[in-house]
């Protein structure tokens, strides 16, 4: 670790490739982004429930933490570090206070998910040694690139003559929208200039960069159970309320919820179980959705309607449903103030051929809730795309990225927060009157 991060990033981005660990249980990842943080040297450094409220989280797992623990343990993670987060409160923040100047957020996520690893010969995290080494579960989606991107930037900062504040959040249980809303809601968020978020590809090719996203989909993830009576399926089925029959219905009836006139709606039905044999009728069922809007109330108005759909269908069939939002967040699109600043900084990053001032996301991401914070504070936010040649998709076992998009990020954010830091304030663009106005906060 002697060794500065911007010379080992690829070595860096592989480490955290083999040792993914998912939402609320990165209990060795972020035992290795303090390490680095510590070795870096920042003017406060919080962890867990330090950088956020617990109470704020979502998406909080009932799993058993343990094995995880364990297993960070005996991998070198520090015990104290390890106590600290108990209950699966991981994540952390970091902080440089350097002095008058802007206040500026970076976000990058930490979490994998649960994905078994491709073993193919045309795999390079396979073929060069780097594959996961947790048995179902996989870095699919980029994240190990993000916290290298965290720390390089960090530490370039860290080294610079900057003046301001810059508050690095490596956010956990993005892929489960969970941890987004206790780092916005945190003391960290508080008084945040600008606020940069950051992903890898996204079907953008290495050299492109899009310097800001815009319709993200406002998003919300819904568990719901349903309670019946079970019964013998032969002798007395009358005699039942058929749970897996009440779910069958609602799960229809889901997906004939009305589109709305507004704009873009999405409901889907990820994970459905019930029922225990064939003569028996189901006492019990349990199913995962999603409902997205094109904007937080186009959102709002499908999870309504989800909520309604699931309690009517158990109600017909004399069940009872509990429906339980588990996480969600809101829609929050780039202020285009930052856009055309990291697209003048993108365009002078060498590797970089092309650059995108927008795109529209058509997904979602739980960063959304930091962006609308200091956006709703009189800052302005972005969440900018830095392109990579993937084999295949995010989410898949064979996803992986181009090594060279490493440096990519690291040169457009560094580059972007030294403009900020040079240009502060920058003058924002009231685009209903066409006129520029300067940052008041109102």
């Amino acid at each position: 670790m002697t060794e500065p991060i911007r010379d080992r990033l690829v070595s860096l981005r592989r480490s955290f490739h083999r040792h993914p660990e998912p939402a609320w249980r990165e209990f060795l990842t972020t035992a290795r982004l303090v390490e680095e943080i510590r070795a870096i040297g920042v003017d406060e450094l919080a962890v867990g429930p330090d950088a956020y409220d617990p109470a704020d989280r979502m998406a909080v797992t009932d799993d058993d933490l343990e094995p995880w623990v364990e297993r960070a343990r005996e991998r070198g993670a520090d015990e104290a570090l390890l106590e600290r987060m108990t209950g699966g409160n991981t994540g952390a923040v970091a902080v440089l206070e350097r002095g008058e100047g802007p206040a500026i957020g970076l976000r990058v996520d930490i979490d994998g998910l649960f994905i078994e690893e491709s073993t193919a010969a045309d795999h390079d995290p396979a073929t060069e040694g780097f594959r996961s080494e947790i048995d179902g579960t996989m870095h699919a989606c980029g994240h190990d690139v993000h916290m290298t991107w965290g720390l390089a930037v960090l530490e370039a900062i860290a080294e610079s003559d900057f003046s301001g504040r810059l508050v690095v959040f490596f956010q956990p249980a993005e892929e489960t929208g969970g941890g987004g809303c206790p780092m916005a809601r945190s003391e960290f968020a508080d008084g945040l200039d600008y606020l940069l978020a950051v992903h890898v590809g996204l079907d953008h090719p290495t050299g492109e960069v899009v310097a800001g996203i815009e319709k993200p989909l406002a998003m919300c993830h819904v568990d719901v159970t349903i309670e019946g009576t079970s019964a013998h399926a032969g002798k007395a089925p009358n005699e039942g309320a058929n749970a897996m029959h009440a779910m069958g219905t609602g799960i229809v009836n889901a997906y004939g919820i009305p589109r709305h006139s507004d704009g873009m709606t999405r409901v889907n039905v990820g994970k459905a179980e019930a029922g225990t044999a064939s003569n028996v009728i189901a006492e019990r069922a349990a199913m995962e959705a999603e409902a997205r809007g094109e904007t937080t109330e186009l959102m709002e108005y499908m999870k309504r309607r989800l909520e309604r759909t699931m309690k009517s269908a158990a109600t017909m069939h004399g069940c009872r449903a509990e429906v339980d939002v588990v996480s969600e967040s809101p829609r929050a699109d780039s202020d285009a103030e930052l856009q055309a600043l990291v697209s003048e900084v993108a365009d002078g990053v060498a590797g970089i051929e092309r650059v995108l001032p927008a795109a529209d996301f058509g997904a979602s991401e739980d960063a959304t809730f930091l962006m609308e914070r200091v956006q709703e504070e009189g800052g302005l936010a972005t969440y900018t795309i830095i392109g990579t040649d993937h084999p295949t998709s995010h989410h898949t076992p064979t996803f992986d990225v181009d090594e060279r998009s490493l440096r990519h990020g690291v040169d457009v954010l560094v580059g972007t927060i030294r403009e900020l830091e040079a240009r502060h304030p920058v003058p924002q663009v009231d685009e209903r009157a066409g006129v520029e106005r300067a940052e008041t906060g109102e």
